[in-house]
């Protein structure tokens, strides 16, 4: 009874739900809606209004353009992003000019690993004080540092020794620069200064008169390549050549390696020249040397010049000899004083160390 008093309660007289009752409700309030003039609906409606604008409150900047729909999104900036600027040029870049070398700068080079480094440049050639060029064959890659700095080991040094020869320096013979490798080209060792590029490997130097100055070959007169490594080793903290661990036999390492407490190393050895002939058979005996024969005797006196026996003594027989210089013994007994003479070298034989055979 309940549940069917209900459902009637929810019917309208029309036979209609509730739900289609607020369906039609809405439909013909749309209707209504649409019939009445937009203006009439503006002032009948009861949405808020804003407040109005406070009289104290600041007016408006009058450059101020209108404001942006919210429904139009803003508009995109279709502007490329700029390249980034190059870094201003170094105190040492500014210094290495045209007049001191031609070193055109490169971009830093930067890896693998700790290989690389700021501030490259590419050393091609020397300039000296006579606008003359020295290139570098070949070019070199370095830091700005080095190449300064070799530029005027160049330009002081090694013009001064091509001047005491009366010539000029013409090339610089490059074995080796930036190379990241370690040291020694050994793979897993120590980063070498060359893969920082901060060391330079040079053969030697030619000259304006046709000749060379090859600082590792023998042939080189030794007071050159003595010059040589005392302008290096006066200039760079490292400085290998022949001698110094069996890798640099062929070429001469500088470069500017820091080390603590400035500790500087330079081992070079400028070997002698080789003898023209080669010392197949020995050296003849001095004329001052002291004779063989009275060198062999024990307790003799060394002479330098062999005593010569009187001619009485050379022309009588040796045991003759000794009975003059012995009258006292009798003649009858030359016999036992042989056997003495030949048991003094039997009891030496005796002392000696190793079977005689072997002296044999």
């Amino acid at each position: 009874m309940k549940s069917s008093a209900g459902k009637a309660a929810g019917k309208s007289t029309f036979g209609l739900s509730r739900c289609g009752q607020t369906t039609i409700g809405a439909v013909l309030t749309l209707l209504m809606i649409s019939a009445v003039p937009a203006d009439a609906y503006l002032t009948t409606t009861r949405f808020p209004l804003p407040k109005a604008r406070p009289a104290d409150a600041p007016a408006p900047p009058a450059d101020a353009g209108p404001a942006e729909k919210p429904d139009q999104p803003a508009e995109k900036t279709t502007a490329e992003p700029k390249p980034p600027e190059p870094p201003p040029p170094s105190a040492c870049r500014l210094a290495l000019t045209e007049d001191i070398a031609i070193a055109p700068s490169i971009p830093d080079i930067k890896g693998p690993g700790a290989c690389g480094g700021p501030d490259m440049v590419r050393l091609e050639a020397v300039v000296l004080a006579d606008k003359t060029r020295v290139p570098l064959k070949p070019a070199a890659t370095m830091r700005c540092t080095m190449a300064t700095a070799v530029a005027d080991w160049l330009r002081t040094d090694m013009v001064a020794l091509a001047g005491s020869l009366k010539t000029k320096l013409v090339e610089l013979d490059n074995f080796d620069s930036f190379n990241c490798r370690g040291r020694n080209r050994v793979q897993g060792a120590k980063l070498s200064e060359h893969g920082r590029a901060n060391a330079l490997d040079i053969r030697g130097f030619k000259l304006a008169n046709g000749e060379s100055i090859a600082l590792t070959e023998r042939a080189t007169p030794r007071v050159l390549r003595e010059k040589v490594l005392l302008s290096l080793c006066s200039r760079f903290p490292t400085v290998l050549g022949p001698g110094s661990d069996g890798y640099h036999e062929d070429h001469i390492h500088f470069d500017l390696a820091e080390r603590r407490g400035n500790y500087r190393i330079c081992q070079w050895d400028v070997w002698d020249a080789w003898p023209q002939v080669a010392p197949l058979m020995p050296a003849p005996r001095p004329a001052e040397a002291p004779p063989r024969e009275v060198v062999a005797k024990e307790g003799t006196p060394a002479q330098t010049k062999p005593v010569e026996p009187p001619p009485e003594a050379q022309a009588e027989p040796e045991h003759e000899h000794v009975e003059e210089a012995k009258p006292e013994e009798p003649k009858a007994q030359p016999a036992p004083k042989a056997k003495v003479k030949a048991k003094k070298p039997r009891k030496q034989r005796a002392q000696a160390p190793f079977p005689l055979n072997l002296l044999r």
